[in-house]
């Protein structure tokens, strides 16, 4: 423990404590008083060789509102669009309930009370699903950890110990054959010439609405049938392969390129754009119902995995991090699966 006895400008004497732990960061703070500045340095040590949690001096000059503020201005950036806004409306929302907490008085008891009104009412003004709730808490338990391990204004993050909510199992909705040949015959038949291309690729390669629009011709490379998706939701790179009919529909359409503009699908004011009114026409002439276009990235999902495909496998095609979010198309694989351990059976203990 150091100690140091400091005088001010106006001759008032403060007293600057650090305390230093091999393998932990110096903790220091000033008191007005010698007896608060060793009693405080006693405690920290003894709640470092515990392994409780303590507050820092940073956790005390922040609050929750100032690590919001700096999370957007450094960390949102490095999302696409749609995710930077869902961030951010989430993000405004625990401002609202907690902003004016400094970090060092934020428990998990306030994060879990706060994700719990959600289930009452939420931003909405109807209750939250608890899929909802999880993800609120995963969008500040991240901002958590960005403070607790980049700028050193945590300790030990509030949110880590906050239980997700139990999920129920989602419904997987795929297009069954002759779904799929309705569909697309009424996306050629539609008057935006963009609509089929669209929905192929997004068919074709399980991408998600935003990374469809947003393709760009410097992204394609038709001669090697692949396309790069320079910016997806968990912000990194992904290559998709592209085979069959998209590939031709693809080289039709780079052809007759737009002048001016590198985008697969410009609209017509020469931005990416989706064209809704065109596909919730084509949904309704082909009969679908309950079909949304996120189901077209669930249908190329439940084509792999019925087509062989492991899950690992499906988790590198789709871009995921983690087999978790796989796991919901594993009954798909139920008949591939009894195949594979029927032909060892047969080899090797009959």
């Amino acid at each position: 423990m150091g100690l140091q006895r400091r005088i001010g400008k106006n001759g008032q004497v403060s007293w600057r404590v650090r305390v230093r732990m091999k393998g932990h960061p110096i903790q220091t703070e000033t008191f007005d008083r010698k007896t608060d500045a060793v009693q405080w340095a006693e405690s920290v040590r003894a709640a470092i060789r515990e392994g409780r949690r303590f507050p820092t001096s940073e956790a005390r000059r922040h609050t929750l509102a100032e690590l919001i503020d700096r999370y957007r201005q450094e960390k949102l950036p490095d999302y696409d669009e749609g995710e930077q806004r869902e961030r951010a409306a989430k993000l405004t929302w625990w401002m609202a309930r907690l902003g004016d907490r400094f970090l060092s008085d934020l428990a998990p008891a306030a994060i879990s009370e706060a994700r719990s009104s959600l289930a009452r009412m939420g931003p909405g003004g109807k209750p939250t699903a608890p899929a909802t709730q999880n993800r609120y808490v995963a969008v500040i338990r991240h901002a958590l950890n960005i403070a607790k391990n980049e700028w050193g204004w945590l300790a030990d993050n509030p949110a880590k110990n906050v239980r997700a909510k139990r999920e129920p199992r989602g419904i997987v909705r795929y297009l069954s054959e002759e779904e799929r040949k309705h569909l697309l015959a009424a996306c050629q038949e539609s008057d935006d010439s963009r609509l089929y291309p669209i929905v192929l690729v997004a068919l074709s390669t399980g991408a998600r609405k935003s990374e469809v629009v947003r393709l760009r011709w410097r992204d394609i490379a038709l001669e090697r049938r692949t396309a790069v998706l320079q910016k997806t939701k968990n912000g990194e790179r992904r290559t998709l392969v592209l085979a069959g009919q998209v590939v031709d529909v693809l080289r039709e359409m780079s052809c007759v390129r737009q002048i001016g503009s590198d985008l697969v699908f410009v609209g017509r004011t020469g931005i990416a754009a989706f064209p809704q009114k065109p596909w919730n026409a084509a949904v309704r002439a082909a009969g679908l119902a309950d079909f949304r276009f996120h189901d077209l990235r669930h249908t190329f999902a439940s084509y792999l995995v019925m087509s062989g495909a492991t899950l690992p496998e499906l988790c590198e095609a789709l871009g995921h991090k983690t087999l978790a979010m796989v796991k919901r198309y594993a009954h798909l694989s139920e008949a591939h699966t009894s195949g594979v351990v029927t032909r060892m059976a047969e080899k090797f203990l009959a």
